[in-house]
């Protein structure tokens, strides 16, 4: 089942590609806007970046800070392959093809994990989530944003992707995805609800590892 879905997103994925940048132009700048605001970085950190796609939230970082080192990673290489030309020159930032519920890098490898506008793809929340909890070192922050069910809009997209797009999982309810991230032994540090335009309805946790 999960190789199935999988296999599914990367078709999706695939296709889009090229035109992934045009074609979702205002939702992207919009929702990793938001991201890079509560990531807020200070340029030294090392920040993996899952489910990166063509690398427009390592654009938004590098403009302030252009030396950060930066780790995109995503299941789909033809996303990939478009973000690799937009860094062809740099050295600080890299991109790998794998799938996120094993994440190959070292525990404590980040100081920052971010996962923008895909959570709802993830057959196995949990599991994300402990790759990403392990993959941090003790003072590491984790920052998720996704789609929000308790806007209508959501709802519906929800249950019509449900019906008629088998790449998708599951649209969460802020609540739901609070407590799926504190379930992982994440402390919150800053939520919030907003909206990306008049149709999308997103979420954003800051959390950090509950110290022993």
């Amino acid at each position: 089942m999960a190789l199935e879905k999988e296999q599914k997103i990367q078709r999706q994925y695939t296709r889009l590609a090229d035109r992934y940048d045009s074609r979702w132009k205002g939702y992207i700048a919009s929702t990793l806007q938001k991201a890079y605001e509560v990531l807020n970085p200070a340029g030294n950190e090392r920040i993996l970046d899952i489910a990166c796609g063509t690398g427009v939230l390592e654009e938004i970082i590098l403009k302030k800070h252009p030396y950060q080192r930066v780790v995109g990673f995503d299941l789909t290489k033809e996303m990939l392959q478009v973000a690799c030309k937009k860094f062809a020159i740099r050295h600080n930032v890299h991109f790998l093809c794998a799938n996120a519920s094993k994440l190959p890098f070292a525990t404590g490898s980040f100081d920052i994990v971010v996962c923008c506008n895909s959570f709802h793809y993830f057959i196995e929340p949990s599991t994300i989530l402990d790759e990403c909890f392990r993959v941090l070192n003790s003072d590491g922050r984790l920052i998720l944003l996704d789609w929000c069910r308790n806007y209508l809009t959501c709802r519906l997209c929800d249950i019509f992707l449900k019906l008629f797009d088998h790449a998708h999982h599951n649209c969460y309810r802020f609540d739901e995805l609070q407590s799926l991230i504190e379930g992982e032994n994440f402390q919150i540090h800053s939520k919030m609800m907003f909206r990306a335009n008049r149709f999308w309805g997103m979420m954003c946790f800051e959390a950090r590892k509950k110290k022993p």
